[in-house]
């Protein structure tokens, strides 16, 4: 029998993207498929919308606001397919994006096989979207991929990948206390459960890229702190737990500092605490260093605020380059159906 996909989408104050998400998944190729929305207690009218999509077999649900992993869970939990795909509200798939994943499947393969496939961040329109391959779009054994994730500082997006049930179920639920990284520790859990990765090029996703609010932005958050240490030193746990080695250490060290300037200075606390957890990897921390266009900043005006500007203007330039694409979006729209037929058409860069 054809095994059925489940499309989970949990929703948070998503009015303007949730329709255009929704097409995407009812757009997909795969002949048998459930789509469940789950809106979080939202504020505006995120379930009104979704729900205007209910006589096409898209289920919703709403709940009082629990964060995006509990709305996760909840979906899940709700869903009945063979296959999982995770799709954040305001994100776009190519209409073929599931199928194309499937085939590539081999025969031998188990329940196990994690499949994943390309993507590319967007604005508002995915024609302009560039493909920009990185060393995680290939085959791998869970030890490789997050060696090079964590080494090289990489991610693969949520919708990317294609779970089974088994896999999904071996994996567990996702973490609730994690306000951000939720996604990044979650398919850490995942890839260990699994047997490797399967990387699809021809089966594409698009990444939309939204306001500093999202999820994933930390910012001076406390709790997003907080959550996002945890996370680091899951991701270093999970990784020594199927290898302990010195090219092991070299890549959680790599990833440690990365990820440091987001706790240095304001959190001594916490930058301790990867200090300690670097010794763990016979290694130590090197002090943050500003970028080049904002370390003038720093001897006039202090460090803090040097980091607040390099952490401040690149976010202005994001939403410029936003706001512009978006009035270019409906200029070339005037007199369309709309943006969702354009999927597919991005551009594959290197």
């Amino acid at each position: 029998m054809t095994p059925m996909v489940s499309i989970l989408i949990p929703a948070y104050n998503a009015e303007t993207w949730i329709g255009d998400t929704i097409q995407s998944a009812l757009a997909q190729t795969w002949p048998r498929k459930e789509i469940i929305v789950v809106d979080d207690g939202s504020k505006d009218a995120t379930a009104a919308v979704a729900r205007q999509f209910a006589s096409r077999g898209v289920v919703v649900v709403s709940k009082e606001n629990q964060g995006a992993a509990a709305t996760r869970n909840h979906a899940f939990q709700l869903s009945q397919g063979d296959y999982i795909h995770w799709l954040d509200a305001d994100d776009l798939r190519a209409p073929d994006k599931i199928e194309r994943q499937l085939a590539a499947l081999h025969d031998g393969d188990t329940k196990r096989t994690l499949l994943s496939s390309s993507w590319a961040y967007f604005n508002f329109r995915t024609h302009h979207a560039r493909f920009a391959p990185t060393s995680l779009w290939d085959d791998l054994s869970p030890a490789e991929w997050l060696l090079r994730k964590m080494g090289e500082n990489l991610h693969m997006q949520t919708a990317t990948w294609l779970t089974s049930r088994e896999l999904a179920e071996a994996a567990g639920s996702w973490d609730t206390r994690l306000l951000s990284d939720d996604d990044g520790e979650y398919f850490c859990r995942v890839l260990l459960a699994s047997t490797g990765t399967r990387f699809v090029p021809q089966s594409r996703m698009f990444y939309r890229v939204t306001c500093s609010n999202r999820l994933s932005y930390v910012g001076t958050s406390d709790k997003k702190k907080d959550a996002l240490f945890l996370s680091m030193k899951l991701h270093v746990q999970y990784l020594r737990s199927i290898e302990e080695s010195e090219r092991v250490r070299k890549a959680c060290l790599a990833y440690l500092q990365n990820w440091y300037e987001n706790f240095y200075p304001e959190r001594p606390d916490l930058v301790a605490a990867l200090q300690n957890l670097a010794a763990q990897l016979q290694g130590r921390l090197d002090t943050p260093r500003l970028r080049w266009k904002y370390a003038w900043i720093q001897p006039i005006f202090g460090w803090k605020t040097a980091k607040r500007a390099q952490m401040a203007l690149p976010q202005l330039k994001t939403s410029l380059i936003r706001d512009w694409d978006r009035v270019m979006d409906r200029v070339e729209n005037l007199g369309s159906s709309g943006r969702v037929s354009q999927i597919g058409a991005g551009t594959q860069g290197s």
